[in-house]
């Protein structure tokens, strides 16, 4: 008692003192106090009754902790209804909030709290969030809507939300258009008849567009919409098929069966004399064999989406034999699947090679294992009948090894008592048998027979079976003919394959459980949700109705900023780690000059360039990242340095950029060699290239990048040197600049002032050089140096400059005038 006391008085204590710290003056004070409050709530301790006091809480501009107190209002809001409702203005204005982030926060938590009295105030901050000029509250709203339709579906309906989520396919953003998707099947399978999705070839399109674009996840999403979706004929099959094709080659292995999925499916409507159809067949085969090379547990879902796959067409997988070899270190749940597998596979063409591995397989130490191997011999002379002696002649060998298990399994002996029991079950069967057929002739020796089986015999299986055949004989023997004399089923491999009907559907559930389980949806998913059966469209001819386009090239200028990077596994976007403000050009001190500092950071390619800090550990689980950027022999470089200030080890990295002005991207992968262990630091060099996918950044030289490892997926923002785009090969014709800049238009100029250049001209141009900005022509004009200068960036566009220099000032002062086309490299360039 005493210690229940004590136990009783600590608790206390510790609310009493985290209360006084949330009520704090001071914000980190308070900030501390919320993270203790939810380290309790975590580990399962009960601080409900500190739900005002973190209420409280929200009112603050420090997004870490509006995020830490959203999260324990959705764990106590439900126990708490009418102490939530104190919460709801606070939603209410962070939904209005000019930073996105807030937005969506805020809205995410509405959804998430399943109360009814916050319902009510949710509709209008989500019917503003559904058409927010943010695509990243955008598509956080979308989920919303799924999450309310699970609270309340009536509300949904009524307050028009559906409308507005089928207007969301139509959106701008990739990411936003997936969710999209994804909250409409979610709300679709609660009602299958309602064709929420309205899948029409317009649709379809917008969809296979927003594939290329967006994240993992969504490509799921998007994919596991198309393959609801049933062509008008095999050429808008043959479309869809040729844009969902890429996604084969994908990392992730949720996308490639996806893709495989829908594929499939639309294959069947695909005449098979068609070329495609049987180039469709190559492309199909190595992303499957791919996924073998993961880790077991992946492995094992592969080989059992194969399994279905092989049984509707082994031909996919016909000379890939091989990979399904067992390897000594798989567990016995891969080597199982992957026997199956190779029979399924077996051959005229492949058997001699398999027999020789299943007779090493029945070697093994694994009694399961040996067991199912040797079957599989069986199963392999009944297959392939024409290897039936073949398949006798390897299990004659196997007999001659005298392992118990191994003879158990081809002879069925292991003594004669078990010996003389068999043979007894058979000859009662056949007395019984020739009874029935001679009645007349053997009525004393069956009577004989069974008397014995009954009445003097201690096996029990005998005496049962006895008793079973005297009983059927003395009451109908008609019944006893059709039982005893029944015709056997015919020995056939078909025997062992799902059912065609099941089969079509378990394709249509590619890389679900039901594809793992090998059973529909409704035999293990309750209530009505997930039970709407599929199937695979049947075989028709091609009319001439239509053909879907090809696929749309990408256009040739810069599109618009879309969202934020999108999320990973639907993580929250941090904002940047740092901005650096953006500097309008002007007639007078407007612009970084090139010359001053400012030109020694521009000529990045010094080894000893300061590194920024782009991702603090703080934010990234322990994980700081800092770097710089370098332009050596012609190769853009991102130099980075991995801290581990975590206490466990880093591994896996991987990086990611979203899409730029400039189409950077990874040359490779991420070459981190070893494990980051804690308080170790690696430096990397990432070589990049120019040819990722092309969007317009605000500044033009944001770069957005996602690194991943072992722990999580995290996210920054950096800017990096116009210079580095300036190309070694940008010095134009003195004859060409002439030309080139007369037909610039005056409207696409950009004039700027430097002051306190300590360079004359020649020095400038010297140093100017080192960063491929290239001199074409000096003159003197009335005591200043005019220097004429070119530039040629990466993506092929020339920028011309004029710099003007005051020789007689000690202090130098330069003016320059930039000419280019499109006059947004002019604005940009001039900052630096």
């Amino acid at each position: 008692l005493k210690f229940i006391n004590s136990c009783v008085s600590g608790c206390l204590g510790e609310i009493f003192e985290l209360k006084a710290e949330l009520n704090s003056d001071k914000k980190e004070k308070k900030k501390e106090a919320v993270k203790k409050v939810i380290a309790s709530m975590t580990v399962g301790k009960d601080v409900s009754a500190l739900f005002p006091d973190v209420v409280n809480c929200m009112q603050t501009d420090n997004l870490e902790l509006k995020k830490l107190v959203y999260l324990y209002l959705m764990n106590y809001a439900k126990s708490q209804p009418d102490m939530a409702i104190m919460a709801v203005n606070t939603f209410v204005k962070d939904c209005e909030d000019p930073n996105p982030l807030i937005r969506a926060l805020a809205v995410r938590t509405m959804g998430c709290i399943r109360v009814d009295k916050i319902t009510e105030y949710l509709c209008e901050p989500l019917r503003k969030c559904l058409k927010d000029e943010d695509p990243y509250v955008r598509k956080t709203a979308a989920v919303c809507v799924a999450k309310l339709h699970d609270i309340n579906a009536q509300l949904v309906e009524d307050q028009g939300f559906l409308d507005t989520l089928k207007d969301l396919i139509s959106d701008s953003n990739p990411m936003v258009v997936a969710n999209a998707v994804a909250a409409l099947s979610e709300i679709a399978e609660s009602h299958p008849n309602s064709n929420l999705l309205d899948l029409n070839p317009q649709t379809i399109n917008k969809l296979l567009t927003a594939l290329n674009e967006c994240t993992e996840w969504g490509q799921i999403f998007i994919l596991d919409c198309l393959a609801n979706y049933t062509p008008r004929d095999d050429r808008e099959s043959q479309s869809i098929c040729e844009r969902v094709t890429p996604r084969l080659s994908h990392a992730n292995s949720a996308v490639v069966l996806s893709a495989v999925k829908v594929l499939m499916k639309f294959m069947e409507m695909l005449p098979k004399d068609l070329d495609y159809y049987g180039t469709l067949l190559k492309k199909l085969a190595p992303p499957l064999v791919t996924l073998l090379s993961a880790e077991p547990e992946l492995q094992y879902v592969a080989l059992r989406n194969i399994n279905l796959i092989v049984q509707k067409r082994p031909e996919i997988l016909k000379h890939e034999m091989k990979v399904f070899f067992v390897k000594y270190n798989d567990p016995i749940y891969v080597k199982l699947e992957k026997l199956d597998i190779m029979i399924r596979l077996a051959s005229q063409a492949n058997i001699a090679q398999v027999l020789a591995e299943l007779k090493e397989y029945a070697t093994e130490v694994d009694v399961d294992f040996v067991r199912k191997a040797v079957r599989a011999i069986g199963r392999c002379a009944i297959k392939v009948e024409q290897s039936a002696e073949r398949c006798v002649s390897t299990l004659l060998d196997l007999i001659q090894t005298k392992v118990n298990y191994v003879v158990q399994e081809k002879k069925l002996k292991l003594d004669d008592e078990y010996c003389n029991e068999l043979v007894q079950l058979q000859l009662l069967t056949a007395i019984v048998k020739l009874f029935l057929k001679k009645p007349t002739e053997t009525q004393e020796l069956v009577q004989q027979v069974l008397s014995l089986a009954t009445q003097d015999s201690d096996n029990p299986d005998l005496r049962d079976r006895g008793y079973i055949y005297w009983r059927l004989l003395s009451t109908d023997p008609v019944a006893a003919k059709e039982v005893v004399l029944a015709e056997k089923p015919l020995i056939s491999e078909e025997t062992d394959l799902i059912e065609p009907t099941l089969l079509e559907e378990l394709i249509c559930h590619i890389g679900t459980l039901a594809s793992v389980y090998h059973k529909p949806p409704s035999a293990f998913v309750e209530g009505s949700r997930g039970v709407q059966h599929k199937r695979i469209p049947a075989r028709a001819g091609s009319p001439d109705v239509g053909q879907s386009g090809p696929s749309e090239a990408p256009p040739a200028v810069i599109p618009s900023q879309g969202d934020l990077l999108g999320d990973l596994l639907n993580l929250d976007l941090a904002p940047p780690a740092a901005t650096v403000p953006s500097v309008q050009p002007s007639m007078q001190m407007g612009a970084m000059d090139l010359l001053g500092g400012g030109l020694d950071s521009l000529v990045c390619s010094s080894p000893a360039a300061s590194r920024s800090v782009w991702l603090a550990a703080m934010k990234a689980k322990g994980l700081e990242i800092s770097g710089t950027f370098a332009r050596r022999g012609g190769i853009i470089q991102m130099d980075l340095s991995l801290t581990n200030k975590a206490m466990s080890v880093m591994t896996d990295f991987a990086i990611q950029f979203n899409r730029n002005s400039f189409g950077l991207s990874p040359a490779g992968a991420l070459q981190v060699l070893t494990p980051l262990s804690p308080n170790q630091t690696i430096d990397v060099s990432l070589p990049l290239s120019m040819s990722g996918p092309i969007m317009k950044m605000e500044p033009l030289n944001n770069l957005q990048v996602a690194v991943k490892n072992n722990i999580d997926v995290f996210y920054f923002s950096c800017q990096y040197p116009l210079s580095l785009l300036f190309v070694e090969d940008g010095k134009m014709e003195r004859q060409v600049f002439l030309a080139t800049w007369k037909d610039i238009p005056n409207d696409n100029e950009a004039q700027f002032q430097i002051k306190d250049i300590h360079l004359n001209s020649d020095a400038a141009s010297n140093k100017l050089q080192g960063s491929n900005i290239f001199t074409i022509a000096k003159r003197t004009v009335e005591g200043q140096d005019m220097l004429y200068q070119s530039v040629k960036l990466t993506n092929g566009i020339w920028v011309l400059a004029e710099m003007r220099i005051q020789t007689g000032n000690p202090n130098y002062t330069e003016y320059c005038i930039l000419k280019c086309i499109p006059m947004i490299y002019c604005n940009n360039i001039s900052q630096y």
